[in-house]
């Protein structure tokens, strides 16, 4: 099924390709897209004809996170919107991804930020352009990560870098450091994605259910999913500081791109990389 904002092709036998289609807005994630992504991904993975799912991005971007200038609700999982809804929510969907059988390959060019970069760690592997910006902008005057991916992929120096200056990493940098698997230059991306995805199809779906499992539970042992839901309920704590409560009411009152602007303004990053 094809939506108006996510595209759902099979560019070779076995691989269901899911293309987020916001290219305008960078492919952020409102509650229509997150809501396609996940039963599309549901589709895809009860399918008996599909081996592997590719997840994309249409446009200049994979994904520049949550579109904040929409209203954010739980559509993928229905949850209590106590305090600290949010984060356990979107947490609890990025680990359906983990739980699915069918192996999610992640294709990543352009902006790879915030939420974006959530739904890229979910992935079970990763290919990027080498080109890609990857990082989590927010840590600057919102909060700490919903799904802190940054301390499992990249270490300790590297995270405790990524989370205090919500500095971007290239394609390169991402391979180098851990986070994907590979970089290629952003005219071959589609048909590497490709090629490898249709590698993986030729292994039985019964044995790449097994293969993936094996490295979720090994993860899972060394704690994980634990850790993960513990900086989730410290991100949730971030809303309640002096800062981002007050960045939050700029957006209201200031518009979302000033207020992102002015944020990265005095970094030279992100949306004001060229404005000097």
């Amino acid at each position: 099924m094809n939506t108006s904002v996510l595209l759902i092709d099979e560019p070779e036998e076995g691989i269901r390709r899911l293309t987020m289609n916001r290219p305008e807005k960078h492919n952020a994630l409102n509650d229509d897209l997150r809501l396609a992504i996940f039963e599309n991904l549901r589709d895809a993975d009860s399918d008996k004809d599909v081996s592997v799912i590719v997840v994309r991005g249409a446009g200049t971007s994979f994904c520049s996170g949550y579109d904040l200038s929409s209203t954010n609700n739980p559509v993928e999982r229905t949850a209590a919107t106590t305090d600290g809804w949010w984060s356990r929510h979107v947490v609890a969907n990025w680990f359906e991804m983990w739980d699915m059988s069918k192996p999610i390959i992640g294709q990543v060019h352009g902006y790879c930020l915030a939420g974006g970069s959530e739904l890229a760690a979910a992935c079970d592997l990763l290919y990027v352009s080498e080109d890609a910006q990857i990082g989590y902008p927010p840590v600057r005057l919102m909060s700490p990560p919903d799904m802190q991916w940054q301390t499992w992929y990249l270490g300790f120096r590297k995270a405790m870098e990524a989370l205090l200056t919500g500095d971007a990493m290239t394609g390169i940098e991402a391979v180098d450091s851990g986070f994907a698997n590979k970089a290629f230059p952003i005219n071959e991306l589609d048909d590497a994605v490709t090629a490898i995805a249709a590698r993986i199809a030729k292994i039985p779906s019964d044995l790449l259910a097994l293969n993936k499992r094996s490295v979720h539970r090994a993860m899972e042992i060394m704690g994980v999913r634990e850790g993960i839901r513990a900086t989730a309920e410290i991100q949730a704590l971030g809303f309640h500081q002096k800062s981002s409560k007050e960045y939050m009411k700029r957006f209201k009152n200031e518009g979302v791109s000033q207020t992102l602007s002015d944020r990265d303004r005095p970094f030279g990053d992100y949306r004001e990389k060229n404005s000097e």
